[in-house]
């Protein structure tokens, strides 16, 4: 036993130094119980974890893990913050097309904790005409103001800026952002990009208005069609250094170009990933302005949007803990502005509720968390700082690979960058399928009975569609238009089918669970195999609990069900799975599934486990089942 000497302070020598070594081996002996023999260093791979992009996320971290200095907050290379301080501005943002509801919802949320507005204009948005209404009654000298305008940016800059005189605001109190973002509207619609709208609002606020950006670097387009972190910052990058050299061009000083950018990007549920991923940026950012002269005005303003690849539209409350971690991740990570996304985002038009919990989860966090108070908390994180610190080069590479092929806008029109975004994609979408990437309440503890979550339509959310169009036969100077995803679309889309299945017959379609031997032995496999069908929304029958091959066929006529699967151990098929396919077959089973992995049992129509396809299989059983697509 060691006691502590007079002073309180231990013994040097107390615990021994425990080596990399010895910690290998430990893993290696935990590995060995489940019949894995790896020895050194492929203990410790076998508990990494691949990222898209190529990065790695490694099981231990220590101080042998080396990151270059990220110096202090406030100061050149700016990894721990813009600012030498803490806290965040809570950005809202609201899109119905009715400016009366816009208005009634912005004072809400101004009066319960927002700080600033984030306006959809133009399009299927708020109407150019109605901007003022909808801010009627808004302190526009002391709430800023953010506008999303697409092809409209001109017109809606300037409805704002006429708002600023007739309401008498001091040209040194107005904020916020006229959202010019040609190459981000391009991105999404394949319009050829126009600059001369971003260039002439750049030189009038860098005149007149001291605190108001002209610019948006809005990097949510990439996120939204799969891109990993490290594309998402290299094409941010490459949009970037695409404006700057237009402002230059057109007159300005590097140092007052990069004050007329805001940069957005999308904050995950990963939230190291999204801590590493805004450090990331602010250093590479900070590069490009040495390098353009502008380093004192190389602290990127940053503003982070809660994911919408991440949200669901099955058993939508879950978005609420998705967007807590996304929020945590954003702030952590330093974001001048971070806008939560209401829950029902993916539904249609928030309703007050949703609305009220998204700016909540903000509050709750600065406020009674105290992550305001802090700045970069997370640095010094030995796996922190080496995460930003690779993701910084994966980002910087493709940022040079964007420029090698002439800069974004080349990138985009090439189709180059939707090649390698969508590359991207696809394995992430072969995640999903297999489950590899779980996602709660839709490929993973699906919940058939739920009561449907219903939101007025927004007349914004619309398939994209010219995506599809070869870059080939684009107009000249056209853009190829990137295609927006999200994680729960392939199970959507079986659910969906099964939906449109209950309302025509009255019922889903069912499958029946053929459990052999005892529970303690079918358990395990029955909560599996009725997990993924219901992903599918194909509903389970485990009814009677135990079956052999006497009384299966019976049984499975009473289920109702065409399909069934069997359910139990690899010894007990060997045993009784061929009669029992054979009495199902008989009693007129259109599919025969077998919870377990193809070597478990022959015979079976499909197996299901463990990293299996299952939307392939899914599909499959819709397919057989007569469930139109």
């Amino acid at each position: 036993m060691t006691v502590l000497p007079d002073d309180g302070v231990s013994e040097p020598d107390v615990f021994p130094h425990a080596t990399r070594e010895q910690w290998q081996a430990l893993v290696a002996g935990v590995l060995r119980k489940s019949g894995r023999e790896v020895s050194g260093e492929e203990a410790e791979q076998a508990l990494s974890t691949e990222l898209a992009g190529g990065l790695t996320v490694h099981p231990l971290y220590t101080a042998d893990d080396t990151s270059p200095d990220p110096g202090l907050p406030g100061f050149a290379p700016y990894v721990r913050g813009s600012r030498p301080l803490g806290g965040w501005d809570v950005r809202q943002r609201h899109r119905s097309p009715q400016a009366a509801a816009a208005n009634e919802a912005v004072l809400a949320d101004l009066e319960n904790g927002v700080t600033s507005v984030w306006l959809a204009v133009g399009g299927a948005g708020l109407p150019v005409t109605g901007l003022g209404q909808a801010l009627a009654g808004v302190y526009l000298d002391l709430a800023p103001i953010v506008l999303e305008a697409g092809a409209e940016t001109g017109a809606a800059a300037e409805e704002l800026l006429s708002l600023f005189e007739r309401e008498g605001v001091d040209a040194g109190q107005a904020r916020g952002n006229l959202g010019a973002d040609p190459l981000g509207l391009a991105a999404r619609t394949g319009a050829a990009p126009g600059y001369d709208d971003a260039v002439a609002l750049a030189a009038r606020t860098a005149e007149r208005y001291p605190h108001l950006r002209a610019l948006t670097v809005d990097a949510l387009p990439y996120h939204e069609a799969g891109a990993s972190a490290a594309q998402e910052l290299g094409a941010s990058l490459a949009t970037g250094v695409a404006y700057l050299r237009t402002l230059t061009a057109a007159g300005l000083d590097a140092d007052t170009a990069c004050g007329q950018l805001e940069f957005r990007y999308a904050a995950t549920a990963d939230q190291f990933l999204t801590i590493a991923k805004l450090r990331a940026a602010r250093r590479t950012w900070a590069r490009v302005t040495e390098v353009a002269g502008a380093l004192a005005a190389g602290g990127q303003r940053q503003h982070a949007v809660t994911s919408t690849v991440m949200m669901t539209r099955r058993d939508p409350y879950v978005n609420m803990l998705r967007t807590t971690l996304a929020c945590l991740g954003a702030g952590v990570g330093g974001a001048d502005a971070v806008t939560v996304l209401p829950f029902d985002e993916a539904l249609g038009l928030p309703d007050a509720f949703a609305r009220r919990i998204a700016r909540n989860t903000s509050t709750i966090l600065l406020e009674e968390s105290h992550l305001g108070r802090v700045a970069d908390p997370a640095g010094g994180s030995w796996y922190v700082e080496r995460l930003t610190d690779e993701l910084a080069h994966s980002a910087w590479e493709f940022f040079q690979e964007l420029e090698a092929a002439g800069g974004q806008e080349k990138a985009l029109s090439s189709g180059l960058a939707g090649e390698r975004i969508a590359a991207t994609w696809q394995a992430r979408k072969r995640a999903l399928a297999t489950r590899r990437e779980p996602v709660t309440g839709v490929s993973e503890f699906p919940h058939l009975a739920e009561r449907p979550v219903v939101r007025e339509p927004d007349p914004a959310q619309a398939a994209p569609g010219a995506a599809d169009t070869p870059s080939q036969d684009l107009p000249q100077g056209r853009a190829r238009a990137l295609p927006q995803v999200r994680r729960d679309e392939a199970y959507e889309q079986l659910r969906a089918r099964s939906d449109a299945h209950l309302a025509s017959t009255g019922e889903r379609p069912r499958v029946f669970l053929a459990a052999l031997g005892p529970p303690s032995v079918h358990t395990g496999r029955v909560s599996f195999a009725a997990n993924l069908f219901q992903a599918g929304g194909v509903e389970p029958v485990h009814d009677p609990v135990t079956v052999d091959a006497g009384s299966v066929a019976a049984a499975f006529a009473a289920s109702g069900a065409e399909l069934a699967c069997l359910c139990s151990s690899d010894a007990l098929y060997a045993e009784q799975a061929e009669p029992v396919l054979a009495a199902l077959r008989s009693a007129g089973a259109r599919w025969i599934g077998l919870a377990g992995k193809p070597a478990a049992g022959p015979g079976a129509d499909a197996h299901l486990f463990l990293g299996c396809d299952a939307v392939a299989v899914l599909t499959s059983v819709l397919d057989r089942a007569g469930v139109a697509a």
